[in-house]
């Protein structure tokens, strides 16, 4: 970019100077989302006791209770309240549904990350592709490394920014493309991810708030996540080339500061390394075989009489057909997840020299667990909330009274998830966490929206929009101010601002193209978002 250039870019994005530090000065409002959950639970702890006092009550719409039915609000201020908080304290913590999940499906991902694959595929698929098909792959990359959460903010933004430097193309065309992968696509993917099986986790804890049985498995958005995966890579190339690298213009070197290299030379997989995908990619295959026979789907055994006509992953009364039939498997998902990356992930590491033994694999498992310490601290307290919430029975009944809005209000429809996709949205934008921020409304919004008929998975994916689409223009993203800091390194003195402006784009394209995507697989074909997801609730 020129200082010509610079100088329009500064002015054009004056408003998005005022718009961000509107921004920053709401997110500052807000204390850290450890203390923001422990001020949570204790205005639900307040705020019950008030509407006991005051005799709070609503009819109970739920399907299958009797009508007539009330709903009243238990105090969390009486002797019983206390009592129970009491006892029910480590539970609350242990019992939280996406801490198991999310933590056994970190350490298979852990080996694979630490043993140095996931980066190695990434440099392969970026390094590989022909010139044509740089940012296209840059943008496909950066949503598959979603599988393990920062490797696409440590690695490949950085890298996408070395590749169009060497190229001859302007830096930070490469980082935005690369950061509206990462980032902005981090809800869509091919692969079951760490992310999935936390959402899910939440999803079920507030689905449990109108119906105590409902489980939400962590495949729930796999079909949706995929075609999403395509239109976020479609939109990230769009953007970039008709966009964001016209406005940039031609790159200027002098821009750079002393640490950036003027030609930059590319480094290649070796062939040790390419040797250890190929047996990593080997065994990926053999434990995908593996995973099918224990699915045991009735044709294996025409195919080769020994092998199993009915799988141990399937529903042992083999009179149930469809999802439900699968739904062990389905229920195991996490337990792939971690076998998954975990025997590729040490094959590729014993192949290159990175892991040689047990230890090395325990290694990698305890690093994976040390970045998990404020989630741990996130979860306790959210886990509070949640369980206070069930208890009180706020939640009941705040979802019926917002449910009845909803109806009054005639945006019982389809129509409602719009204004829902844009709250999420814009509550991203001051609460980057998804976990905190799905963590805070899905006690709310979940079962409000079941109660005018539509499931947790289809609102799950809903919110999933919502999160992704924002997180490449908020200061509040973790990993805002790291990207930066490497992107100064290209254009001197860049400013927040100007971050923003380049994102901007992508953010607006991305989240139209996802609602449209959203309601034409939904609503207009019906399909299903994920395996054994029903459209509404209750299904059927």
């Amino acid at each position: 970019m020129s200082k010509q250039q610079d100088s329009v870019g500064g002015k054009r994005s004056g408003w998005f100077a005022k718009f961000l530090a509107l921004v920053e000065w709401l997110g500052n409002l807000l204390p850290h989302p450890v203390t923001l959950f422990a001020l949570f639970a204790l205005g639900v702890i307040v705020f019950s006791g008030i509407a006991s006092y005051f005799g709070m009550q609503v009819a109970d719409a739920r399907p299958g209770v009797e009508p007539g039915t009330m709903l009243t609000v238990t105090s969390l201020m009486t002797a019983d309240g206390i009592r129970w908080l009491s006892q029910n304290l480590v539970t609350n913590f242990t019992g939280f549904a996406p801490l198991g999940t999310v933590l056994v499906a970190l350490l298979g991902v852990g080996v694979a990350e630490k043993s140095g694959m996931l980066t190695a595929v990434i440099r392969g698929l970026v390094l590989w592709a022909p010139p044509s098909l740089v940012t296209l792959v840059i943008v496909f990359s950066g949503v598959l490394s979603n599988t393990a959460s920062e490797m696409g903010y440590v690695v490949l933004i950085p890298l996408a920014m070395v590749v169009f430097h060497s190229l001859g193309r302007h830096p930070l065309a490469g980082m935005a493309a690369a950061f509206a992968g990462v980032s902005g696509g981090y809800s869509a993917n091919l692969l079951i991810g760490t992310v999935d099986p936390l959402l899910s986790g939440i999803t079920q804890e507030a689905a449990q708030l109108i119906d105590p049985e409902y489980m939400v498995h962590p495949a729930v958005n796999w079909y949706f996540m995929m075609a999403s995966t395509f239109l976020v890579t479609f939109v990230g190339w769009f953007v970039t080339a008709r966009i964001v690298e016209p406005r940039l213009g031609k790159y200027d070197d002098s821009l750079a500061d002393e640490t950036v290299e003027r030609n930059p030379k590319l480094d290649k997989l070796d062939a040790i390394e390419k040797r250890g995908l190929m047996y990593a990619g080997i065994s990926a295959v053999l434990v995908l075989c593996g995973i099918v026979v224990l699915a045991g789907p009735s044709w294996m055994s025409g195919i080769a009489g020994w092998l199993p006509g009915y799988g141990v992953l399937r529903n042992p009364d083999q009179a149930v057909t469809g999802a439900e039939s699968f739904r062990p498997l389905l229920r195991s998902v996490v337990t792939m997840i971690f076998v998954f990356f975990v025997v590729p992930g040490f094959v590729y590491g014993r192949v290159v020299g990175t892991m040689r033994n047990d230890r090395d694999v325990i290694d990698a498992m305890a690093h994976a667990m040390k970045s998990m310490g404020l989630y741990i601290v996130l979860v306790f307290f959210a886990a509070q909330f949640i369980e206070c919430f069930k208890y009180s029975g706020l939640g009941q009944i705040i979802a019926m009274q917002g449910a009845q809005f909803l109806v009054d209000m005639k945006m019982d429809g389809p129509a409602v998830f719009v204004p829902f996709i844009l709250i999420c949205a814009f509550i991203n934008l001051m609460l980057g966490s998804a976990s905190a921020q799905w963590a805070a409304t899905a006690p709310i919004f979940v079962p409000m929206l079941m109660l005018i008929g539509y499931s947790p998975e289809v609102i799950q994916a809903a919110y999933r929009i919502g999160d992704s689409t924002t997180n490449i223009i908020t200061p509040m993203m973790s990993y805002f101010g790291l990207i930066l800091a490497v992107a100064e390194r290209y254009q001197k003195n860049l400013g927040i601002g100007t971050m923003v402006s380049t994102m901007l784009p992508y953010s607006i394209v991305m989240l139209l193209g996802w609602i449209v995507l959203f309601y034409v697989w939904v609503f207009l074909l019906g399909l299903p978002v994920g395996p054994g997801s029903p459209l509404h609730y209750p299904a059927g």
